[in-house]
């Protein structure tokens, strides 16, 4: 069993929150994490897969809320919506710290009514697939020692790159091999389309849904244009807006918001779209050798999303509170990733696939830096090389294992 990063801070939110939610994808580990800390902390469980549960759930919410021994973990919690509302009464009846440990495999608060019910009651927090350092027993830490000044750490954990990118961060398919690990992401995608969707929204054609997942995934780290794939594939903006909100929700994509600031210069405000996890990603794209991720004209792209997802595992953790950006101009200036901590302080990060960094590759870093000013902390881009070397003033050129060693 892998242990999890997130564990720690999930435990503190237990303990200063009446209404914990830990959120992510099916088969991220939510169960197995949350069936430890109900063992630990002895807390009493409930699964909502389980039919009786459910079939209880549904027909009584407010009774079910009402006799469940507390504290208790209720797993798939989106399953019976219903529950956020009776959780509300109860919470403001008896409101205690750690009475709730929910977990979702559907995003539930990005239902209005279900935020509502729970505002001021709930932290949530998310639990992606398994980070690199937590397939290899290391709390990562790159995120904290770049906002504190410090030089990300030499690079001592050593990770075949595209073959992390091939096998991906589910749990279960890092004892698979290729063969099954191909024929477990197809049905989980089936799964996604067939089952979990319909549970939310009603698709009257999958095929549809199916489609739009490949066309984001042959644009994977790229600006979202809806229009464009709305032509492609003849379907309505609206629908695919739909479909973009539902696999938001379902934990399958990520969008990265535009950062921008007050300025005469003019910025792009269009968001980019990321796969959650890179063997998925690999999948859709048909690369199932590392020779094929290699000679893939998509090759940039992948192991960008595969950096994105890296540091917003991270950021899961991390003690610096900070979000994901990335950054375009109208004139074609772009920086892949942009870092923003609660001070508004910037650590700005490009992602490039060689071994080898030349001083023209911190061009638009360097513009970035004279943009923001005093809020720049660092600018680092990501290689495939071995050392970390200076190239200016408050700027590296940094190894892609750095992300992984402590």
């Amino acid at each position: 069993m892998f242990k999890r990063n997130i564990k720690s801070s999930l435990e503190r939110a237990l303990k200063r929150s009446p209404v914990t939610l830990l959120t992510g994808a099916r088969q991220s580990g939510k169960t197995i994490l949350t069936e430890n800390i109900a063992q630990e902390k002895n807390y009493n469980f409930f699964s909502l897969d389980d039919i009786a549960t459910y079939v209880t759930a549904k027909n009584d919410p407010t009774g079910f809320i009402r006799d469940l021994p507390k504290p208790v973990v209720i797993d798939e919690v989106q399953r019976v919506p219903e529950l956020f509302l009776s959780i509300k009464r109860d919470v403001d009846k008896n409101r205690k710290s750690g009475n709730y440990l929910l977990t979702g495999s559907v995003n539930p608060l990005l239902v209005p009514k279900v935020a509502d019910a729970l505002t001021g009651r709930i932290e949530t927090l998310s639990l992606f697939p398994l980070s690199q350092g937590e397939i290899l027993g290391i709390k990562e830490n790159f995120i904290d020692r770049v906002f504190s000044g410090k030089k990300p750490a030499n690079p001592d954990n050593k990770v075949d790159l595209y073959k992390a990118i091939l096998v991906g961060g589910y749990p279960v398919l890092q004892s698979l091999n290729e063969i099954d690990r191909k024929a477990w992401i197809n049905e989980y995608i089936k799964n996604i389309v067939q089952k979990d969707a319909q549970d939310i929204t009603k698709i009257t054609e999958p095929k549809d849904l199916y489609s739009f997942i490949y066309s984001l995934a042959h644009r994977a780290a790229g600006l979202l244009n809806i229009s464009d794939i709305s032509r492609n594939l003849t379907l309505p903006q609206a629908t695919l807006q739909r479909y973009s909100s539902l696999l938001e929700a379902l934990y399958i994509i990520y969008f990265a918001y535009p950062w921008h600031m007050k300025s005469d210069k003019k910025f792009i405000k269009s968001k980019k779209s990321y796969l959650v996890d890179s063997g998925f990603l690999s999948n859709l794209l048909k690369i199932n050798s590392k020779e094929m991720l290699k000679e893939s004209n998509m090759v940039g792209n992948i192991v960008e999303n595969f950096i994105v997802m890296e540091l917003l595992k991270q950021l899961s953790w991390s003690e610096t509170i900070a979000e994901l950006y990335h950054f375009r101009t109208v004139s074609g200036v772009e920086v892949d990733i942009v870092l923003e901590d609660e001070y508004k302080n910037l650590v700005a990060i490009e992602v490039k696939n060689s071994a080898t960094v030349y001083p023209d590759d911190f061009k638009n870093l360097s513009y970035f830096k004279e943009l923001v000013g005093k809020k720049f902390v660092k600018g680092i881009v990501l290689y495939n090389g071995e050392q970390i070397l200076p190239f200016g003033e408050n700027l590296l050129a940094v190894p892609i294992n750095s992300l992984w060693s402590v």
